[in-house]
Parts: C-alpha cells; sequence; structure tokens
C-alpha cells in the first residue's frame, strides 16, 4: 500500500471514530468527490439529503456539498447542528437571486406568485410562496391557481422547460447554472456518433437544445433511477461529472460517458475527507439560519413537500 492510500485509510479511520463520538450523519450530494461519496452515510440530491438527515437520530449534519443545501438541512433540521466542510463552497445560480430584487420584481408583478427552486438562499426561499426541486418543480407550478401568473426563481432554464411541460405563463428569473451552461448540443451529437445507440440523459438546468436533443430529462435522482432501469447499456450523461462515480458503482455492467468533460462544478470539488475531519474535530463551520428568515423559509419548503 503506498503512502497515498496510508493516509487516506488513516482520514477515513479518524472520520468514522468521530462520526461516533459525535452522533453525527454524512450527506454528500451526487456531484462530491467519489472519495467523499464512498464514505457518507446518505448520497442524494440536496432536498432529498436534508429529508433524509432530518429523520435520523443523529446531533450533528455533515453536508458535503454547497452553502444552500447546509441551509436547507439547517432549516428542517433545527435541532441539530449542521456543520459545512468548505464555507467556499457556493453556488453561483443561488448567488443571482436575492430577497431585495425578488420584493421589487413581486411589486412589479402584485399578481404573482413566486416559486422557488431550492437552489436558493434562505433569504429568497423566505421571501417566495413555494419552493420546488428540479424533480417536482411541474408538480408545483400545476398546483397553483391556473389564473395566476408565476415568477420563477433563479434557474431561467428549469423554469422554460417547467412552462413549456405545464403550458403555464411564468416570469423568469435571468438567473442559470454555468455547469449545465456549459453542456452544449455539440456535445450531445458528438457523444451520439462515438456511441451509437446510447441513451442520452439530461439535467433540466441544461440549454433548450440540450433538453430538446435528449432521451430523458431527469433530476439526478430521476437520473439515478432511469439508468439502473434503462435497458441500454451505454448511458450519455448531460450535468456534472461528480454523479458518474455513483452510477458506475452502482450500475457495474454498465458504461457511463460525460456529455463534456467540461460539466464540473469546482465549489462541489472543494469538499476533502480532511476537510470533514476538521469539521467534526472542531465543529468549524456551523451554518445557522436566523429564525425571521428559517420560519418564512421553512414554511415554503413544508407548502412544497405537502404537494409532494
Amino acid at each position: 500500500m503506498d503512502n497515498e492510500h496510508i493516509e487516506r485509510a488513516r482520514l477515513v479511520e479518524r472520520i468514522e471514530k468521530l462520526r461516533r463520538e459525535r452522533r453525527a450523519v454524512i450527506l454528500a450530494h451526487n456531484y462530491q468527490p467519489g472519495e467523499v461519496q464512498d464514505i457518507a452515510d446518505f448520497c442524494g440530491d440536496s432536498l432529498d439529503l436534508s429529508r433524509r438527515a432530518a429523520g435520523t437520530d443523529a446531533e450533528v449534519i455533515v453536508f458535503c456539498g454547497v452553502h444552500f443545501m447546509a441551509e436547507t438541512a439547517a432549516l428542517l433540521s433545527p435541532q441539530k447542528t449542521v456543520l459545512l466542510p468548505d464555507l467556499r463552497a457556493g453556488c453561483p445560480m443561488a448567488d443571482m437571486a436575492d430577497a431585495a430584487t425578488l420584493r421589487e420584481r413581486r411589486a412589479r408583478h402584485p399578481d404573482a406568485l413566486v416559486v422557488t427552486y431550492v437552489n436558493s438562499t434562505a433569504e429568497v426561499k423566505a421571501a417566495s410562496d413555494i419552493c420546488c426541486t428540479s424533480a417536482n418543480a411541474a408538480r408545483v407550478v400545476e398546483s397553483l391557481p391556473a389564473e395566476r401568473r408565476i415568477i420563477f426563481v433563479p434557474d431561467q432554464h428549469l423554469g422554460d422547460f417547467v412552462a413549456r411541460k405545464t403550458g403555464r405563463e411564468l416570469i423568469l428569473w435571468e438567473g442559470f447554472c454555468p455547469t449545465h451552461r456549459r453542456i452544449r448540443l455539440e456535445d450531445i451529437e458528438q457523444r451520439r456518433r462515438e456511441h451509437p445507440g446510447a441513451e442520452v440523459l439530461v439535467h433540466p438546468e441544461c440549454l433548450r437544445e440540450v433538453v430538446e436533443a435528449a432521451d430523458g430529462v431527469l433530476s439526478t435522482g430521476g437520473i439515478i433511477r432511469r439508468a439502473a432501469e434503462s435497458p441500454a447499456q451505454t448511458i450519455i450523461v448531460g450535468t456534472e461529472s461528480g454523479i458518474l462515480h455513483r452510477l458506475r458503482r452502482e450500475n457495474p455492467g454498465k458504461t457511463f460517458v460525460a456529455a463534456t468533460e467540461k460539466a464540473v462544478c469546482p465549489n462541489m470539488k472543494l469538499t476533502t475527507l480532511e476537510k470533514i475531519a476538521e469539521a467534526l474535530e472542531k465543529n468549524q463551520h456551523v451554518v445557522r439560519v436566523p429564525e425571521n428568515v428559517a420560519a418564512p423559509a421553512r414554511r415554503a419548503l413544508e407548502k412544497m413537500l405537502r404537494v409532494s
């Protein structure tokens, strides 16, 4: 065993010890580095992970993801300590919406309801009527009164997908995911030429032309489920490349190909085993949401959960 593997084994052992001592649960988003996913108690998308954590008897949640995800966990588990291994792990799309601008937009459209994607800050959720995920966005929109217009925040591409799927008029925010925007139609076409007969699964945060060229448009959880069920032996995946680790681990008989090697979120790659161990050891980077923000943000999430 080389030094790198010895050091990794020591880190894993240290994390295991700290996890038991702190009564902690470690959550890893599907886009996290493979070694982080491998030591997590649960892997999944941001909301599913937060709900799982809320249902455990853990006292500490280590959220291996980005800041808005840790905030969501704190909203749903206010009695637990939520740790983010690296405070620099933000989300560019979440940063494209702020509560003050949303309030101004609402003032310009007083008849409209606000549907906010969970990829947003707690303050923006608090200024919204209801939240949604990429998996349930269409269902949430369809649950709202047909006569009401809808402001959809912050991802314009997910909003465009939902508007076309539901036939509802949506006022789209100008936000987007830089990682998913790097996936282009020519990437899909090139991969299809390289892998004839492959199934193409993409995330709805992708550009419209990429969505229209795909065989399936699904959330990360949906991609994972479809990959397991699909008769296709080769699947082209149009989302952040971290998901390939889990897909390959759970489906060893199939081939998974990234739509493009450029679909990498640098913020998702900030988490390391060393940072997880330090967070547990030092109780550092606690994520809290002030109650005046948490209460209305939690209501928006709870409304979504009732629809789901």
